[in-house]
């Protein structure tokens, strides 16, 4: 056999055995790379459609508990042949309907068994009494299993047979003030129209799906699989996530991470990960508890799908070529174009690997190996931006959630944890800077007079005036709110006790004389209380409540301001 013979038979192995052995430490690493990133975006994408789902909810939810909270409602629940009371609750309960996502509304009523409906067409007015609940019937038994339970809120996904509407239900129950349960309120949320909002986003190898807390399937994009009316079954003919999965042990997998979640029991924001098979592909599913709802919500990323493996083909191919080149030239041109080059891919991909998307400079020489290190560099950028684009948007929704928290739907104002958090920050710098500050409590005179004569929709509209008067007698830096109902609080600071008298007079003057023109006039009693370092949160509220309640003794629309001693401010 001759040397030729022999180099190119030594040549040709050494191929075969390098293609080989490259071929499968790349894969591995491929395979890596592609899985610790595909954890990132799940948990990513987990939080991010969480927060999708609730952003959708929460005010729905906030709505159905000011409307389980109406007095006018709960009035007429407790005495449900009352007419005049009736009268007056459809009125309430149609007030509630428009500002519903669904305009529509429903209220059950506990002593009576009457169920009220009405939706965004307006097709009940007039009618708003639909039908008698029956215990003994299936369909009814849902409303008599909440009120056994005495769960004050719930989510239920449910065909209503006698309205023929299939909902997501948001149920609140009414209490009167012995905390009897009366009845229960709430809206509807069309199932079709929220699964395509919230649920089958057209994303192509992502699949999200929210589970009760019991594992029963709530929401997702194949109806077939949603277990509606999953208070009233019993256990073992529900519809559960594991029927999704095609391994037992998966199944044991996913439910093990929605009990580890549960056990936790402490709202946190925490996501379990894990790889199952979902119709014979590989997924992987990533699982987050939403304790604002009592729901878990799933991901499933079909990797093969958002990063397939024939991507990487090409830069195989070329792996393999210049292989070849290895074997053809001299050792110094192999060193100089094709391991140096290598070696720093490889620190890339271990800095990828580690979830460093930060790439050190990458030699690309003028061949096979060089496209790769573009193509790879082009990669990471992709996967960069895509990861941060998803944490922005998790971030801006998150940010959102926190300013709606803070601000009273009506008004526009800060509502009461604002005003707390307000409150807070000036008593540390109070105690910080040894300066006092100021703080105003007022309400509306006669406010009740006010909404019975005049009904809770002006009673709106006059908070919503008062609120833009009281504004207009503040300086841009003071921290206006709504306490509840019909009382602000205003924390002024800088201040001394001067100041705190004159804005008093103006906000009290400026809501008298800007209320006469406007027809409905409008007065209101002001208490306030100069605040001292050292005072805390129950000192400050304490005395300007007792302020707010002198004037209210000594007959309403008037300003009293006290100072540490409880002793009034006169004007300077």
């Amino acid at each position: 056999m001759s040397l030729k013979t022999r180099l190119l038979g030594l040549a040709a192995a050494l191929m075969i055995a390098a293609s080989l052995a490259s071929w499968l430490a790349y894969r591995e690493l491929s395979e890596d790379i592609i899985e610790r990133w595909g954890q990132q975006v799940a948990e990513i994408q987990v939080r991010y459609d969480s927060a999708r789902l609730l952003q959708s909810l929460e005010r729905e939810i906030g709505l159905a508990r000011q409307m389980a909270d109406s007095s006018t409602l709960i009035r007429w629940a407790t005495d449900p042949d009352n007419e005049s009371l009736q009268g007056e609750a459809i009125r309430e309960m149609e007030s509630f309907r428009s500002n519903f996502r669904d305009n529509s509304y429903f209220v059950a009523l506990r002593d009576s068994r009457h169920y009220y409906y009405n939706n965004a067409d307006n097709e009940f007015v007039d009618n708003q009494f639909r039908y008698q609940l029956d215990p003994d019937k299936p369909e009814d038994a849902w409303f008599f299993q909440l009120i056994e339970e005495g769960r004050d809120f719930h989510l239920n996904v449910n065909p209503d047979t006698e309205l023929g509407v299939t909902k997501l239900w948001i149920d609140v129950l009414m209490r009167d003030d012995s905390e009897r349960i009366v009845g229960m309120v709430g809206t509807g949320l069309d199932l079709d129209a929220f699964l395509q909002d919230i649920v089958d986003i057209d994303q192509d190898g992502i699949t999200t799906l929210f589970v009760d807390y019991n594992g029963a399937i709530q929401l997702y994009r194949d109806r077939n699989y949603i277990d509606f009316a999953s208070i009233i079954k019993p256990e073992g003919q529900k519809n559960t996530v594991d029927l999704l999965f095609d391994q037992a042990e998966d199944k044991k997998k996913v439910l093990g991470m929605l009990q580890m979640l549960k056990n936790r029991g402490d709202g946190s924001r925490a996501v379990e990960s894990s790889f199952v098979i979902v119709d014979g592909r590989k997924h992987l599913a990533g699982v987050a508890f939403l304790p604002a709802i009592g729901w878990f919500e799933i991901t499933l990323l079909d990797l093969e799908t958002l990063l397939p493996y024939s991507y990487l083909w090409p830069l195989v191919a070329v792996f393999l070529i210049s292989l070849l080149i290895t074997v053809i030239i001299f050792h110094l041109i192999i060193r100089s174009r094709i391991l140096k080059p290598l070696i720093s891919l490889d620190k890339a991909v271990e800095n990828v690997r580690g979830g460093n998307f930060t790439l050190p400079q990458l030699d690309k020489p003028d061949n096979e190996i060089g496209r790769l290190a573009s193509h790879f560099e082009t990669m990471t950028d992709t996967l960069r931006h895509s990861t941060r684009e998803l944490e922005r948007k998790v971030e801006q929704r998150t940010k959102e959630l926190n300013r709606l928290a803070r601000v009273d739907a009506l008004t526009g104002l800060k509502n009461r944890r604002g005003l707390d958090e307000a409150l807070s920050d000036e008593i540390q710098r109070a105690q910080r800077l040894d300066t006092g500050f100021g703080l105003i409590w007022l309400d509306i005179d006669h406010f009740k007079a006010i909404n019975d004569e005049l009904g809770h929709q002006a009673g709106d509209d006059i908070l919503c005036r008062v609120a833009l008067w009281l504004k207009a007698g503040l300086r841009p830096y003071d921290h206006p709110g709504r306490w509840g109902g019909d009382e602000f609080v205003v924390v002024l600071s800088p201040c001394d006790r001067d100041t705190l008298q004159q804005i008093a007079r103006r906000i009290r003057e400026t809501i008298e004389r800007d209320s006469i023109r406007t027809g409905t006039p409008v007065t209101v009693s002001v208490g306030g209380y100069y605040c001292q370092p050292g005072d805390d949160v129950d000192t400050i509220l304490r005395q300007a409540d007792q302020a707010l309640y002198r004037v209210k003794t000594l007959g309403r629309n008037q300003v009293f301001i006290v100072d540490e001693t409880g002793q009034e401010i006169n004007p300077a």
